[in-house]
């Protein structure tokens, strides 16, 4: 199908995306397309605007600090999986950007773009939300930030307003800790149809004076365990019952079993499912992901 009719403004800033948004009620962003095109094509979005921003400078590139990455909201899927400093700081976002669909939509394909459409079934979103990143938003009255956790709202919703403009995502340094994203991935899409990140550190837990004295060692425990799942439920979820699991104990084969399986108490009823998988066969499943994803985090926590 083609695209019902709109108009097309082609933005050269971020203030000057604002002004547009400000006068065309409605109109829609793109930035890479692999998220509207699609939309527009089947009419499931009819604009009376489409705002391209695609080619403002400002809006692309990574840089790294001590406390973290800052990606641009028009950096592409490509451009994290191969960046070193992502690596570096954030292993497990790398990890996710190089499985998103195919070369073609990894390079167009941004992740601003991909936040700001939301679909539950997305990688960027959950691993994001277990790495505890902070997005900047531009809207009328001025920038600020917006904690993943808030970011989300429901199947395709944000707290993205009408004239806002997403910008930028910072995320802390995970370095030091071990961090992974294992995906049950859709055989035609790609999509993740259970995605679980996982940030893990590796730490030892000092016994009692007796035990200093005596020369004992110290036992090695999990710590600062953030886990996320997606793919399931309608935003990307912190998995508390997963982490309350973790933090504190042996990094072994029993402990994250144990942990995996308190993630059907994480999930609770609001499911979501297809006719390629079930919200109940998608929650049973899920501990044998949380397991995976756990094993490789903390496997790269001890290399670190």
């Amino acid at each position: 199908m083609f695209a019902a009719d709109f108009e097309y403004y082609r933005a050269g800033s971020v203030a000057e995306a604002g002004q547009l948004l400000a006068a065309h009620p409605g109109a829609k962003l793109l930035a890479g397309g692999h998220s509207l095109i699609p939309l527009l094509k089947l009419r499931l979005a009819a604009p009376a605007a489409v705002i391209d921003i695609g080619r403002i400078a400002e809006l692309r590139g990574i840089s790294a600090d001590d406390d973290g990455l800052r990606i641009g909201a028009l950096t592409t899927h490509a451009e994290i999986a191969a960046s070193d400093a992502v690596k570096e700081h954030a292993a497990a976002l790398a990890e996710a950007a190089s499985q998103i669909g195919d070369p073609a939509v990894r390079n167009r394909g941004t992740i601003g773009g991909n936040l700001a459409h939301a679909d539950p079934a997305s990688d960027l979103p959950t691993v994001l939300a277990a790495l505890g990143a902070t997005l900047t938003v531009a809207g009328k009255d001025g920038e600020r930030s917006v904690d993943v956790g808030d970011f989300f709202t429901g199947v395709m919703m944000t707290s993205l307003g009408e004239n806002d403009l997403l910008t930028a995502i910072r995320v802390p340094s995970a370095a030091g800790r071990g961090t992974a994203y294992v995906k049950f991935s859709h055989p035609a899409s790609r999509y993740a149809v259970i995605g679980v990140a996982v940030a893990l550190g590796i730490g030892t837990k000092g016994g009692g004076w007796i035990s200093k004295i005596k020369g004992e060692p110290k036992e090695t425990v999990c710590t600062d365990a953030a886990v996320a799942i997606g793919g399931l439920v309608p935003k990307p979820l912190r998995c508390s019952g997963v982490e309350a699991a973790l933090n504190d104990q042996a990094p072994s084969d029993e402990t994250f079993g144990a942990a995996a399986a308190a993630v059907t108490g994480d999930l609770g009823d609001d499911l979501l499912g297809d006719v390629f998988a079930s919200g109940d066969y998608r929650k049973a499943v899920a501990p044998v992901y949380v397991q995976r994803a756990l094993a490789a985090a903390a496997e790269r926590a001890g290399q670190a």
